[in-house]
């Protein structure tokens, strides 16, 4: 779908409520393939989280704090989406991932994870999100296994729990915890 402020295309991986318009969503997950410098979309009453997936990385700049650059080895960083916004690439297009969230109806947080052994993911968000950057991982539950790769993302609610993360032979991955205010 093409972004708010028309400067390019964004790929919604997962949005709620299911049917939401941009003005009226909870919250609301997608990644965007970036290949110019330029401002972001204002989204007010709106917090934002940004993380580069892949390519040289971006300098965000956010009205009121220090620059901060991105790189798809740096960790999520967290902005509000009413703040005048705008970004500078590196070296070449990227691709991001933007987690937004509603004020007063959800809150966020984004880490980023780096799988070299089998490791245990908790489970207790309204729903997390597994976005795999680099590398393959196998997510398996009690009840259900999954095998994700670049780019790919798995939604878990807490009936999933626990869940535990296998690399072949290591990955990075976002884990994306989304919970009601």
């Amino acid at each position: 779908m093409p972004w708010k402020n028309g400067g390019g295309e964004t790929a919604e991986v997962a949005i709620w409520p299911d049917d939401a318009a941009l003005d009226a969503f909870d919250w609301r997950v997608s990644m965007a393939r970036v290949a110019t410098d330029g401002p972001f979309s204002s989204f007010a009453g709106v917090d934002r989280t940004l993380a580069v997936l892949t390519g040289g990385g971006l300098r965000l700049s956010v009205a009121g704090s220090p620059i901060v650059e991105l790189t798809p080895c740096s960790l999520p960083h967290r902005f509000p989406g009413d703040a005048a916004t705008s970004a500078t690439l590196i070296a070449g297009a990227i691709t991001d991932l933007n987690v937004m969230t509603r004020r007063g109806r959800f809150t966020h947080r984004v880490r980023r994870v780096e799988v070299v052994a089998p490791t245990s993911l908790p489970v207790a968000a309204w729903a997390t999100l597994i976005i795999c950057g680099e590398g393959r991982v196998a997510v398996t539950s009690e009840s259900a296994s999954w095998q994700i790769g670049p780019l790919d993302t798995l939604v878990l609610k807490p009936s999933d729990a626990p869940v535990s993360l296998t690399a072949e032979p290591q990955a990075s991955i976002l884990v994306v915890e989304l919970r009601k205010s």
